[in-house]
């Protein structure tokens, strides 16, 4: 569980900074495959750092960013909270239902610096 992220509250959009990692791919409805983008080390603009990594939607934002492994974004998001775990009716399938948080909604997404050369 994301405590750090859960202790911020979600009534309004707040400015972080994350490093992008890698794409990825998720199954989406019906079995079509989406793109999604892995940001690690998330800070706050203090530089607390909030989350090891979080998983977004490749957005319009982030494909403008044209990102590269290392590139440090910046954004504004809200933090939102979800039911994670398995949540349908197999009975060989334990993955119990947990309360998480992250972040929804990002925008305003630009590349800062690079994580390979100084800011």
């Amino acid at each position: 569980m994301r405590t750090e992220l859960m202790n911020i509250g979600s009534e309004e959009r707040l400015t972080f900074k994350g490093v992008f990692e890698r794409f990825g791919m998720k199954r989406g409805w019906k079995g079509r495959t989406e793109t999604t983008v892995l940001l690690t080390d998330i800070r706050d603009t203090d530089g607390d750092k909030i989350t090891d990594h979080l998983w977004f939607n490749l957005t319009k934002g982030f494909c403008q960013a044209n990102l590269k492994q290392g590139d440090i974004l910046q954004f504004e998001a809200r933090v939102n909270t979800y039911l994670k775990g398995y949540q349908g009716y197999r009975t060989d399938v334990y993955k119990p239902i947990e309360l998480d948080a992250k972040l929804s909604r990002p925008t305003k997404i630009k590349k800062v610096g690079s994580i390979h050369q100084p800011e």
